[in-house]
């Protein structure tokens, strides 16, 4: 963030793995318990066979889940007196225009917990939560800073 009254901020998620490399441990994971269950029912205890198939299944809905928020983000744009926030969750994505002036920012919570939000004359929400609780803090002073510019 540099100085100057207008800013463009893009925080994401961090994704350390590709959707392919994510699919790649998923097999593998659903692979090995598979064959572990199967060199147990030919062992004789064959109840293990549908427990290793609820498990595949409860961890492939874990790997849709962290696969739909993947894309998540948050964009914050200040110029021209104006303050925009896009905000994307899941598939759906909301955007916030506000008139800088009248916009605040307040921070709430224990230290180390904070939640940064944004406050305008017909509501409230929340920014940052993509960022760890030190760059919430930094952002909501950053913030502050050039909304009084």
């Amino acid at each position: 963030m540099g100085r100057g009254p207008g800013f463009s901020l893009l925080v994401k998620r961090n994704c350390s793995i590709s959707p392919h490399g994510l699919l790649r441990v998923f097999a593998l994971l659903a692979c090995a318990a598979i064959g572990i269950a199967a060199a147990f029912a030919l062992l004789g205890a064959w109840l293990i066979l549908p427990f290793a198939g609820l498990e595949v299944v409860a961890l492939g809905a874990a790997f849709v889940l962290n696969g739909r928020h993947a894309p998540d983000y948050e964009r914050i744009e200040l110029s021209g007196g104006r303050l925009t926030v896009e905000q994307a969750v899941a598939e759906r994505t909301a955007r916030f225009e506000l008139d800088a002036r009248l916009a605040r920012v307040r921070l709430e919570g224990a230290a180390g917990r904070e939640r940064v939000l944004l406050r305008a004359p017909d509501g409230e929400f929340e920014i940052g939560r993509h960022l760890d609780a030190g760059t919430r803090v930094e952002l909501a002073a950053e913030l502050t800073r050039r909304l009084r510019i």
